[in-house]
């Protein structure tokens, strides 16, 4: 490991900070003696355009950036709007990149995505495939903006000698997830639909494809933990995998929703809808290695955290 930075005296910009998985790697900064974590706001500094990417590193004055705003969304999102989708993410990294290392700025640490392995990627994914192919067609566009940080990361340290990172953190889960069903992800989405089954008494409900595609989901705060673990301790621009290593199919996932929310009627699988990628899960080795990292909450815990919290705070 090489050197491990003290974070509790830099001053830590957060982009997307309110966010999802934001306000857990915010409390994970703080439990760490962090004073100085300013979370980012769209509506404060809209990264798409240069003068305020300018001015939030003249007001804040960081020492590290963690990106971790993006514009992102489930398959029916990324089919809606694939082109808006690549725009906003590839500029926002791109600018956020380049007016880090014109203010000097110690660490950049760059959140990419799992849609941006090809579609093909052999189980698990290995760090060294995300060049072997083309990713999966409905989300391609945002994977591929996201991927284009790898790219900067490594030119700019080949040329600069500026240091980011580059970690790629696999589908997450957890309390405080986007419930929207128009743009959640699936178990937010399941877990939706189950529940709002069993209070209205409903006896099915339909959920998107086959029910064959395998995925892998990492509990949101495990994720932040990684992403504080590799801030500290990981200093090269070699892509890293964030994830649980496990790999569950989107069928047995929805049976064991289902069975956590107490919902007993029928899942219909509309199979006019996409399955995404066929098959998603990481090999989570590299993470280990490099900064110790390893997931510990176990899924089934993970599910009943969330539904818990959906009960508590949906009450529609």
């Amino acid at each position: 490991m090489s050197h491990v930075i003290n974070l509790s005296e830099k001053r830590i910009v957060v982009t997307g900070g309110a966010g999802f998985l934001g306000a857990n790697v915010i409390d994970k900064l703080k439990q760490r003696g962090c004073k100085q974590v300013f979370t980012v706001r769209s509506k404060d500094y809209n990264l798409v355009e240069h003068e305020r990417v300018k001015r939030l590193y003249q007001d804040l004055r960081p020492d590290i950036v963690i990106h971790l705003a993006a514009i992102v969304g489930g398959i029916g999102a990324n089919q809606s709007n694939p082109g808006s989708f690549f725009y906003q993410n590839l500029i926002m990294g791109a600018l956020l990149m380049e007016e880090a290392r014109l203010f000097g700025l110690e660490k950049f640490v760059a959140l990419g995505t799992i849609c941006a392995y090809p579609k093909f990627t052999p189980v698990p994914f290995k760090e060294d495939a995300l060049w072997d192919g083309y990713p999966e067609e409905t989300n391609a566009p945002y994977g591929i903006a996201k991927k284009m940080m790898l790219i900067q990361s490594q030119a700019y340290r080949e040329q600069y000698g500026f240091n980011s990172i580059y970690l790629l953190p696999v589908n997450l889960y957890g309390p405080k997830d986007n419930f929207d069903p128009r743009t959640s992800h699936v178990i937010p989405a399941i877990i939706k639909k189950c529940v709002d089954a069993v209070r209205q008494k409903e006896d099915q409900i339909i959920v998107w494809g086959t029910g064959r595609a395998t995925r892998e989901f990492l509990y949101v705060e495990d994720c932040a933990e990684g992403i504080v673990l590799a801030t500290e301790r990981f200093n090269k621009s070699e892509p890293v995998n964030l994830g649980a290593g496990f790999e569950i199919s989107i069928r047995e996932l929805a049976e064991m929703i289902a069975k956590i929310s107490g919902f007993k009627g029928e899942i219909i699988w509309d199979k006019s809808k996409p399955d995404g990628q066929p098959r998603r899960s990481l090999d989570i080795q590299r993470a280990l290695k490099e900064f110790g990292f390893k997931a510990t909450t176990p899924f089934e815990e993970g599910l009943k955290k969330t539904i818990t919290w959906y009960l508590a705070n949906n009450r529609a």
